[in-house]
């Protein structure tokens, strides 16, 4: 009698906790962000979960429970997380990651509580990132909670860029708000008359300071601006009528209005006088690309943590569903895993978990993209102003440097995982060393992987989260429910629109991934995919690579091709096909992402003694959940390639004497028939044949004919064969979830 030897690989045992995910998202050696994230956890599932619990989302008005969470995110350190050391905060130096988790931490509850807590850091983002260096300082420190012994409140802030428009947010460079000059002395500074009317403004419950978007509406001021308004200064300062909203609940959002005399040093970024016009240094839409090129990241990052949440309270639910009933006993399967003895409730949760692993790991690559990058941008104004380049000429300064720019990735791809003699090295270190080359590589990223986590972690996060709602049953949609989904997926479709819809961030996406800088990095990270499947064939890397080759052919294909009727295919107008290719490469990314997440855990992860035991069981899993979302990701990128590939072709008919040209004639099998027997059926049934009366099969017309796109039906044919596998490592992973050990209640009430 033969015996089995064979031992299973090991799986997931316990949930991924905070050992894990410091190594995935690479804050393991940053003990001041561990630290940022037990105090965010702390405010999340103390404050934030009872006064969800206790029915604090039903109100629209701003509440004395929901005021009450400032002075807990004050305690906290929440508050003064984004300040400077010089103004009061703790963190030196970028604080993108620390906001991105932050904001997951409280989202991971409710993220009305994160929008609270972020909403004066967005009002200081327009004079943190392009104020002037009194302006930073005056209000960056009064937006500290006081030190004991300081006799002072707390400021907090409002942004208050969008309007009561009609397609109110899709267009930031049309604003209703105007700005005037009320009074200009000789020898003395300017005053000016601001009006504006927000809509939907986030915290203008409890603002002390605006800062507002607005336009001229005077000859002595030039173009548009941003203007800091305070509660004190001269005029109406409207905090306006809640909002009727259904989500986001405990944060505030009203319809301010605002009529006040300021002095012109209030403009954000400071102005000059020229020929008696006051000249701005910074147009709103340039403070507003600073800002927003940051913050919607972290908005990304609060779909994803309500995905990772969902996970605890789905398999809790599953495996209860059935207790109580007579034929569940303890130990039995029926008791024990309840709907998780069917493949579909596991298979279904473990598309949502993929999903919220691929959307956090995309999201905090990007927040620590822009760490990286906060510091290079700095010395690229620095030696902008030194060397005096404004304008058209700061353009041609980095025209002047594009090839360069080039070089360095073409080099760095080049040497990557080998010594490169003295003279290259030589070479990569000058090119590392020109500040202008070091942002333009940057920058390429920054400018694709921004809108990327804003548009697909929000956008198919929330439909993602849909998902998630169903596996509670009736339960997911009730007030009650664990973890608090219901809430969570109505959340998401407002975090979807937040700071531009999907359409915004598809606009820029078609813009900006067609920068051949940023070309050229994403074919070094094909290459890279194809290394790392040949050495962890089961992370999906191979399926991943192929998808990401197909999407670069279709690209390039695009940007030379015409439809049937002679017009371009991929321009910015033409929405239906770059919008398109801006999802499809969402996908990629995140997928992209998740893989290099499981490679340093399974890098990393051995150096950290409490994981040691369980570290392989985490990997597997991981690896498991990365081949999911890798064929899903290639599955998006082909179904969206094959579409735009061949859907702007006419389709060959009948009637079109071109398309019939290549079609065979019936006759001549029939003079084949008696050389080869059988010619004439097997042709018929492989070929398109026209009988000798004109007839032929009923179909629209005669099959596509792929001769000029051959290259991209091999590659569909290829990325198809990538699945191969995909299942199977679903099978395992909703093996292991089946398994997995939870606790026994989640850490924050219901």
């Amino acid at each position: 009698m033969s015996t089995d030897t064979s031992t299973k690989a090991p799986t997931l045992q316990t949930l991924p906790g905070d050992d894990v995910r410091q190594i995935m998202w690479r804050f393991a050696e940053r003990y001041d962000l561990q630290m940022v994230v037990q105090s965010a956890r702390g405010v999340a599932r103390g404050p934030v979960a009872r006064l969800v619990a206790a029915g604090g989302r039903n109100s629209h008005e701003w509440t004395e429970g929901k005021n009450d969470l400032l002075s807990s995110f004050d305690e906290s350190g929440i508050t003064a997380l984004f300040m400077d050391p010089e103004d009061g905060g703790y963190i030196e130096g970028p604080k993108n990651l620390a906001l991105a988790l932050t904001a997951f931490e409280l989202a991971w509850v409710d993220a009305g509580s994160a929008t609270s807590s972020l909403a004066s850091n967005l009002a200081l983002a327009p004079i943190h990132e392009r104020g002037t260096p009194e302006q930073r300082h005056y209000y960056m420190s009064r937006c500290v909670p006081p030190k004991p012994g300081e006799n002072r409140k707390t400021w907090r802030g409002s942004f208050a860029l969008t309007e009561p428009l009609p397609y109110v947010g899709v267009d930031t460079s049309v604003l209703s708000g105007r700005v005037r000059i009320a009074d200009w002395k000789e020898g003395s500074e300017p005053t000016i008359q601001v009006e504006k009317r927000g809509r939907f403004i986030t915290g203008m419950g409890f603002a002390n300071f605006v800062t507002a978007a607005v336009e001229s509406d005077d000859p002595r001021i030039k173009g548009s601006c941003m203007v800091i308004l305070e509660e004190t200064d001269e005029g109406i300062y409207d905090r306006g009528v809640p909002t009727k909203k259904l989500v986001h609940q405990l944060s505030s959002t009203r319809d301010p209005i605002f009529n006040m005399k300021v002095p012109a040093h209030r403009i954000i970024g400071g102005y000059t006088i020229k020929d008696g016009v006051i000249v701005p240094n910074f147009s709103h839409g340039e403070v507003i690309e600073a800002v927003f090129r940051r913050t919607r990241t972290t908005v990304g990052l609060m779909t994803s943590a309500k995905l990772l949440s969902a996970v605890e309270p789905v398999i809790r639910y599953q495996r209860s569903r059935f207790r109580g009933g007579a034929n569940a006993t303890p130990g039995t399967p029926r008791f024990d895993q309840g709907l998780q003895q069917k493949e579909d409730a596991l298979h279904r949760l473990i598309d949502i978990w993929a999903t919220g692993e691929a959307s956090a790991s995309l999201g905090f690559a990007t927040a620590r993209l822009f760490d990286d990058f906060d510091t290079i941008e700095k010395r690229k104004d620095a030696y902008c102003t030194e060397h005096g380049l404004k304008g058209r000429a700061q353009l041609r300064a980095f025209q002047k440097v594009q090839a360069e720019a080039m070089e360095l990735i073409r080099l760095e791809s080049a040497t990557r995982g080998t010594t490169p003699d003295s003279k290259t090295m030589g070479r990569i270190e000058e090119l590392r060393s020109n500040t202008l080359v070091q942002y333009m590589v940057t920058d390429s990223l920054a400018q694709v992987l921004c809108p990327a986590t804003k548009l697909w972690n929000t956008g198919y996060g929330a439909t993602t989260m849909r998902e998630a709602v169903s596996l509670m049953g009736g339960y997911g949609i009730t007030e009650d429910c664990p973890g608090f989904l219901g809430h969570k997926w109505m959340d998401a479709q407002l975090e979807a629109t937040y700071e531009g819809p999907e359409a915004v961030q598809r606009r820029q996406l078609s813009v900006t991934m067609t920068n051949e800088l940023f070309l050229e990095q994403f074919k070094l990270w094909t290459t890279e995919m194809r290394k790392t499947a040949s050495q962890y064939p089961g992370t999906g890397a191979c399926t991943l690579a192929t998808a990401m080759d197909t999407w670069s052919w279709t690209l390039d294909h695009l940007q030379n091709a015409k439809d049937a009727n002679g017009k371009a295919l991929y321009h910015g107008q033409r929405h239906g096909v770059a919008f398109a290719m801006a999802d499809a490469l969402c996908w990629l990314l995140a997928s992209r992402q998740q893989i290099l997440d499981t490679l340093e855990l399974r890098e990393k992860g051995a150096q950290n003694p409490v994981l040691a035991e369980n570290l392989d069981g985490y990997v597997n899993f991981f690896t498991d959940l990365c081949h999911v979302q890798a064929a899903r990701a290639a599955g998006e990128v082909g179904r969206v390639c094959a579409e735009l590939v061949y859907g702007y072709n006419r389709h060959p008919s009948w009637n079109d004497p071109e398309a019939t040209e290549e079609c065979y004639k019936a006759d001549v099998f029939d003079a084949l028939e008696e050389a080869v027997a059988g010619i004439g059926s097997c042709a018929r049934g492989q070929c398109d044949v026209i009988e000798c009366d004109g007839s032929h099969s009923e179909k629209a017309g005669p099959c596509v004919k792929a001769f000029a796109i051959e290259a991209f039906a091999k590659r569909r044919m290829k990325l198809d064969g990538c699945l191969t596998g995909a299942r199977l490592a679903k099978d395992r992973a909703a093996q292991a979830v089946a398994q997995v050990m939870i606790p026994e209640a989640l850490d924050y009430p219901v």
